[in-house]
């Protein structure tokens, strides 16, 4: 349904000049990808890294937990002074090409109010989304503030997944404070869920028309295994969209970059937030990501179509967005 719902849609493509100068560059360099190209497996062996350390595989995923338990009641602010702002334009970004908003208005008005068969009709899951940063953005994009006012179910659904528990409390302490209890409790258009994005084992096969993921697939330990459990967990025709810190490609920008994250960045979680070390792995782990071209690579090997990414930014961000095959039954 979405798939030719979402084809229909005209969604402006023209954020600012300077937040997306490179898009149409990189959607025709990747869109010629070779499919004959192969990454290499994500993790192989019984090690991995955690930013420029070396860990065992086991020990990755609780070593991330601990830092974002230790960042998560200071991570909005940090994300700001660390970007200078500039991560709003981006979720406002990933925002305007998710089409949330014309999905939803086409669900509105096939849909009675008092009507909650087949709920949710559309299905939004937010991977590591734990502060709900970008899951508010389509809560209010949909309308779902409103409608949370009227009773029964709201036939449209966002669905908030993180693995750390103590980023899901902050965001749903925010989501109430910012939307009222309904919107949870009654309407249950906003639903809050503990997960790895490895192993999403609470959510059926082809659950989802849009998965989203917002600065989090390069925390993951398997990025391969992500990658493959967002394919399953979509419908057929549904969509991926991936904003990630990425690599700059442009020679002059780079050592700028490079020069205030590992400079600015740590001093920053020191002062702000007394904790150098976790904001230290935070820049770290961004050079031990995947770059643009790779994760091209990485998402069609899961069983995406149609893979393409825009740089943000100069390359500092980029967005990534597949498609699952409207003829796949998994």
């Amino acid at each position: 349904m979405w798939a030719r719902t979402i084809r229909r849609i005209q969604v402006s493509q023209s954020a600012q000049k300077w937040c997306a100068s490179e898009s149409r560059l990189s959607r025709r360099r990747n869109l010629s990808t070779s499919f004959d190209s192969k990454a290499q497996p994500y993790v192989s062996g019984s090690s991995t890294h955690f930013g420029y350390e070396e860990v065992s595989v086991n020990e990755k995923e609780s070593r991330v937990r601990e830092v974002f338990d230790s960042v998560a009641d200071s991570y909005d602010v940090m994300n700001d002074l660390m970007s200078s702002g500039l991560h709003r334009y981006w979720k406002d970004y990933l925002l305007q090409i998710s089409a949330v908003e014309s999905m939803a208005k086409a669900v509105r008005r096939s849909v009675p109010i008092d009507q909650t068969d087949n709920y949710p009709l559309l299905h939004i899951l937010d991977v590591a989304g734990g502060t709900g940063d970008v899951a508010f953005r389509f809560v209010e994009a949909a309308n779902c503030v409103e409608r949370s006012k009227s009773s029964g179910k709201d036939p449209i659904r966002i669905t908030v997944c993180d693995i750390n528990a103590e980023m899901l409390q902050v965001g749903e302490h925010r989501a109430r404070a910012k939307f009222g209890n309904s919107i949870l409790d009654d309407s249950e258009a906003l639903h809050f869920q503990q997960g790895n994005a490895q192993d999403l084992c609470d959510f059926a096969d082809c659950s989802f028309d849009l998965y989203t993921i917002a600065f989090g697939l390069r925390n993951v330990t398997d990025v391969d295994k992500a990658l493959s459990e967002a394919h399953r967990v979509l419908k057929p025709g549904g969509r991926f969209m991936c904003l990630e810190f990425s690599h700059v490609p442009n020679p002059i920008l780079r050592p700028i970059y490079d020069a205030y994250s590992f400079n600015v960045i740590p001093a920053m979680g020191e002062f702000i937030a007394n904790d150098r070390h976790s904001y230290q792995y935070l820049v770290e782990s961004i050079r031990m990501f995947s770059n643009q071209d790779e994760l091209v690579l990485r998402m069609q090997q899961a069983g995406f179509q149609h893979v393409k990414y825009t740089n943000l930014t100069g390359g500092i961000v980029a967005i990534h967005e597949g498609w699952k095959d409207v003829e796949t039954s998994i």
